[in-house]
């Protein structure tokens, strides 16, 4: 692991709160900039573009900060290439593919259900435990879910005929807690510095991603200054920065406290989406709220837990 900051008692979670917010805000930054990417560039070619920009930033600070020995990261390539698929390819492509078909907000809002089926699933595969609150907190968010899924038409949830974009970043939910499934399956086997992780993660996705980019034709390049500016936007700001952030953060709180904020990217979204005057639903206002409460419920023993370790 890179080296960490000492902890400065007050002053240090100040700045690990500070860090997190950042971190949210330039993840939130991914489902409006990616919105308008994704009506030029092909979701594909985003993903592409995207790692193909962070790359060259992300060894530079893999080798400043972490120093690794890379013939020992290549030895651990199996566990790599898996986290690669699932969490820097198939959660991005699915995103950005769900943002043809919906807006920011609705994408966010049904991602919102991510750290609840995480939980249930690590219940399930892991052996985590499952207290009764949290599983609560899970039915909560899901059915917030439903509602953002069905538009708030009850007609819709009886016939199944959810809005294609909402569904598919229901695949991207289920990509994302495999990622973390997978993650979390590795700690202790998996003896690879975060920055240097993600790094070979990055080459990895270039590398699958770039011959099928290719081979259909691609890539379709950004044309115009806005598309370049989302691109390039979108490789540093969620791909690095954020994850630097992040990083930074847990130097000072505990991983279950910090995953709280992840939360906070919808609240963002919904924020950015009122403030560019965009339209939104009653269903999206209602199921948002249900989703968010839902999380909140799911996420108290984390948060009393976290107190603990912080006080």
């Amino acid at each position: 692991m890179p080296p960490t900051l000492p902890s400065r008692h007050g002053h240090g979670r100040l700045v690990a709160v500070l860090a997190l917010l950042g971190a949210t805000v330039c993840w939130a930054g991914n489902y409006l900039v990616g919105a308008a990417a994704v009506q030029s560039i092909t979701p594909l070619d985003l993903v592409l573009l995207r790692w193909l920009v962070a790359l060259p930033l992300l060894v530079l600070l893999a080798q400043r900060l972490e120093r690794p020995a890379w013939r020992e990261v290549l030895s651990q390539w199996r566990w790599l290439v898996a986290l690669s698929l699932t969490g820097l390819l198939g959660y991005p492509l699915l995103v950005y593919v769900a943002l043809e078909h919906t807006t920011a907000l609705s994408a966010s809002l049904v991602n919102a259900t991510n750290p609840a089926l995480i939980v249930l699933v690590a219940a399930l595969t892991l052996r985590e435990r499952l207290r009764p609150l949290t599983l609560l907190g899970v039915i909560i968010a899901m059915a917030g879910a439903l509602v953002v899924l069905s538009r708030g038409d009850l007609g819709v949830l009886a016939g199944a005929r959810f809005g294609a974009g909402e569904l598919v970043m229901l695949g991207a939910v289920v990509a994302w807690t495999a990622y973390t499934i997978i993650g979390r399956a590795g700690q202790g086997r998996l003896r690879v510095p975060p920055v240097t992780a993600v790094a070979v993660q990055a080459a990895i996705t270039v590398v699958v991603v770039a011959p099928v980019s290719l081979a259909t034709g691609g890539p379709s390049l950004p044309m115009t200054p806005q598309a370049v500016g989302a691109v390039l936007f979108i490789a540093v700001f969620p791909s690095v920065l954020a994850y630097l952030l992040w990083t930074r953060a847990l130097s000072d709180l505990p991983a279950g406290s910090a995953g709280v904020f992840l939360n906070l990217i919808t609240v963002f979204v919904a924020a950015f989406t009122l403030l560019a005057g965009q339209p939104y639903s009653l269903a999206q206002l209602v199921g948002g709220l249900i989703v968010i409460v839902g999380v909140i419920v799911t996420n108290v023993p984390v948060l009393r837990r976290g107190r603990a370790s912080v006080s």
